[in-house]
């Protein structure tokens, strides 16, 4: 990804309420827009890099369940 886009991202959402992040995740997966894909995945990026062994785990199980519902 480029560097750039992933420092907008950031930029874009950095003093973000939780409210208001929520709304641009679920926003992002509702209209399914492929533009919004990149942001969604810097987001993970962050959530991923601060979480601990244990979190991480929890959101591989979430995503293999997920993909299992398929």
């Amino acid at each position: 990804m480029d560097l750039d886009l992933r420092k907008a991202v950031i930029h874009n959402v950095k003093e973000d309420t939780q409210d208001q992040l929520k709304d641009t995740i679920v926003d992002a997966i509702q209209r399914g827009e492929e533009k919004m894909l990149p942001g969604l995945g810097v987001l993970f990026e962050i959530i991923w890099n601060h979480a601990d062994t244990q979190e991480q785990k929890m959101m591989l199980e979430t995503l293999e369940q997920g993909l299992g519902q398929m």
